[in-house]
């Protein structure tokens, strides 16, 4: 397998990626029409962190980690490493040295469709991760890749400089292109959050707010009392 290193390709604004990192990754999500998540098989090996960075893409090879050692020299402050493999692989490509180096460059942390390994350790030292199984199973560096290239993570393709939010829910990418609409979008519906989680502290209900029992009746949904369940009447 050959490959290739991109250097230096555009990246989202770093205005609209802090603005991304206010919101959740479900709030982000929904602003972009429900789209973008990587699925539930991408987990966070810590709990209570999200963070927002660009991405920086690793394409390996299964069982090698050679090509998450070249993407570390292409990665900076505020980038965030994406890394998968040609076909499913759950071998810990990923540990505490290679967080190490990239935390040094100031990178926020790692997605993985792979296995990553020394999770205690990147708790201990503040690295956020994500990923789809944690394994001890350690890996070889023989086999060329590819970074800086369009990859797929859990049916989402995800490129260079895309912006990719990841919390305790899982893990968003926001095209680049994007960032800036998606975040005002995101701005606008945490806004009418806000004033419906005002009005339920209040004692209002779903089915009254949103106009839900209306379409409960459209669906044929009736209501009963008790007994008149019990003695099998039907209206």
């Amino acid at each position: 397998m050959s490959g290739v290193v991109v250097t230096n390709p555009p990246k989202a604004g770093a205005g609209d990626v802090e603005a991304l990192a206010g919101y959740g990754v479900a709030t982000v999500s929904e602003a972009m029409g429900r789209t973008g998540l990587l699925g539930p098989g991408i987990r966070p090996v810590q709990q209570g962190v999200r963070v927002a960075g660009t991405a920086v893409t690793v394409l390996s090879w299964p069982g090698d980690n050679l090509m998450i050692h070249a993407a570390v020299e292409q990665c900076g402050e505020g980038d965030l490493l994406v890394v998968t493999t040609t076909s499913p692989s759950t071998d810990g490509l990923f540990g505490e040295l290679f967080a190490t180096a990239l935390q040094r460059r100031g990178v926020r942390g790692v997605v993985t469709g792979t296995g990553i390994r020394d999770t205690r350790e990147l708790r201990e030292m503040g690295f956020a991760a994500w990923s789809r199984a944690v394994s001890a199973q350690g890996t070889v560096k023989a086999t060329g890749g590819s970074v800086n290239v369009p990859i797929a993570v859990e049916g989402q393709v995800i490129r260079p400089g895309d912006v990719i939010v990841a919390d305790d829910d899982g893990v968003v990418v926001v095209p680049r292109e994007r960032a800036r609409q998606v975040a005002e979008a995101a701005e606008a519906r945490e806004k009418k959050e806000a004033a419906t989680r005002a009005a339920f502290l209040e004692g209002q209900l779903g089915l009254d707010r949103y106009g839900l029992r209306e379409k409960l009746r459209e669906l044929g949904v009736t209501y009963q009392s008790y007994d008149a369940y019990r003695a099998g009447e039907r209206p």
